[in-house]
Parts: C-alpha cells; sequence; structure tokens
C-alpha cells in the first residue's frame, strides 16, 4: 500500500488565503492535514517552534507548512527536520509561495514579463510580499518600481519610488499592498486620508493604461489603499490571484514530495 502522508500546516500568525489554499492543494493531492491552531498549543505554555516542529516530525508528519513571525525562522529547522518545510511567510522577510502565484497571474496575463513595468505600492518596509516578488520579477526581466507613503520605503532595497499618481500612468501592473500595523511600533499614519494621498482612487484607476491590471495579496482594506468598488472591477486580478494560490501550492507540494521520494500513485488519482 501506499504511504499515508500527513502535512503539518503549523501558522503562528493569522491566515485565510494562504492557510486555506494549502489545506484544499492538500487535500487535492490526497494528504492529510493535521490542524494546528496555535492559541490552543503548547506555544502557549512556552514550547518553541523549532520543538513543535519536532514534535510533529515524530508523530508522522510527512511535510510541514510554516508561517511565523521572525524572518529567519526556517534557520534553525532546515538541517534538523528529516522533511519538506515550505515557507509560508517569514515575518516581514519573504513570502515565496505567494510570489508564485502572482508571478503566474502575470504570465497568464502576458505571457511575458520582459520589459513590464511592474509598481508595488505600499508598506514596502514591512511587506514579505514586496521582498520576494520585487527581486523574482526583476530576475525574469520586469521593470520593477516602488510607491510608498513617507516612512514606508525600504531603501535597503535598490529599486526606484515613483509618487502614486506617476505610478498609475506607467505601470502595466499595479500591485498594492496593505498597511501592516501588525507590525509597526506605533500608529504609522492617518488611514482616513491614506486612500486620497497614498491608495488607488476611482480618479487614478482611470488614468491606468487599457491593459494594466491590479493585483493584491490581501486581506484588503477596502477604502484604505485601494477604493472599494475597484476590488472588483474588469482590471482586478485579485480572485484570480486567489485562485491560482490552490495550484501553485499543489504544484509545489507534489514537486518537493516527489524529490524526497514521498509521492505516490494515489495523489495523481485524485487530483
Amino acid at each position: 500500500m501506499p504511504r499515508q502522508l500527513f502535512a503539518a500546516n503549523l501558522f503562528f500568525e493569522p491566515s485565510t488565503r494562504t492557510k486555506m489554499s494549502f489545506v484544499v492543494a492538500e487535500r487535492k493531492l490526497g494528504i492529510e492535514t493535521l490542524d494546528f491552531q496555535m492559541e490552543s498549543s503548547s506555544v502557549v505554555k512556552g514550547e518553541s517552534l523549532y520543538d513543535t516542529a519536532k514534535t510533529c516530525e515524530a508523530i508522522g508528519a510527512s511535510m510541514m507548512v510554516i508561517r511565523h513571525q521572525d524572518d529567519d525562522w526556517y534557520k534553525e529547522l532546515t538541517n534538523n527536520l528529516s522533511m519538506p518545510i515550505i515557507n509560508a511567510g517569514a515575518g516581514k522577510g519573504e513570502h515565496p509561495t505567494q510570489s508564485m502565484l502572482d508571478l503566474l497571474t502575470i504570465y497568464q496575463e502576458y505571457g511575458t514579463f520582459s520589459g513590464l513595468k511592474v509598481v508595488i505600492a505600499g508598506d514596502i518596509s514591512h511587506s514579505r510580499v514586496a521582498h520576494s516578488n520585487a527581486y523574482a520579477l526583476q530576475t525574469l526581466g520586469a521593470e520593477v518600481y516602488f510607491a510608498a507613503a513617507p516612512g514606508f520605503e525600504d531603501m535597503s532595497m535598490d529599486f526606484p519610488y515613483l509618487s502614486i499618481d506617476e505610478a498609475v500612468e506607467v505601470c502595466d501592473v499595479l500591485m498594492l499592498l496593505r498597511i501592516q500595523h501588525e507590525r509597526h511600533s506605533r500608529k504609522s499614519c492617518d488611514t482616513f486620508s491614506y486612500l486620497e494621498k497614498y491608495g488607488l482612487t476611482r480618479e487614478r484607476e482611470q488614468k491606468m493604461k487599457a491593459h494594466a491590471i491590479i493585483l493584491h495579496p490581501a486581506p484588503v482594506n477596502r477604502g484604505v489603499e485601494i477604493d472599494s468598488c475597484l476590488v472588483e472591477c474588469p482590471r482586478s486580478r485579485i480572485f484570480k490571484q486567489m485562485e491560482n494560490g490552490v495550484y501553485i501550492r499543489m504544484a509545489i507540494i507534489q514537486t518537493l514530495l516527489q524529490e524526497w521520494g514521498m509521492y505516490h500513485e494515489i495523489a495523481l488519482e485524485k487530483c
């Protein structure tokens, strides 16, 4: 009989899209999911991420999907666990699976990255999505720009900045980001006026190129970084990104399990 596979989804930060799409991806591939709720786990008793992961390994997990508030949480795990580990979000550092589904969404639209002007707009300094996407898009040939309110810039990343008014006119892809209040040490800005000053209003959307698209990793704060009426407008691909998230994560899981010699035919039959 084929080996029964179990995925431990360890989310130490809130998640809707990423967690649920991983669960759907795993179940489509015939993998059992181990439910983990941080609030009712031994983490509240002081257990570390490392010991939580080792516990899952000991009881039979075949793979782990982890989101954690630390930027470098994976460093203490990669050489100490004998299973695939998927990064579902590392603090404000990286979000690789989100980047891959964003890339797929852009590629479906244009069939290439070469020469595309992509603007990532919002809370750049606290965004793992911005960090993962900017370098991936640049590597694939896109021209990457940032747009940010004062104090939201990340000058450690060598990309040019535009104002939001400049951004909407030049971009082929506008990737909006929410303000990540949970990563700020103090209230960062007046969200009441943020949309008019730095967000995508209806007036700015009308200045975008006819073929330009809107992306957002979500959750969306309607009326803050984007006017609510634009979330589902014809140029928005926000919910397409979510749909693509399931297929990208299925592909990542299948590839890793094949590399580790764990994948079995029953998964192919259930897709």
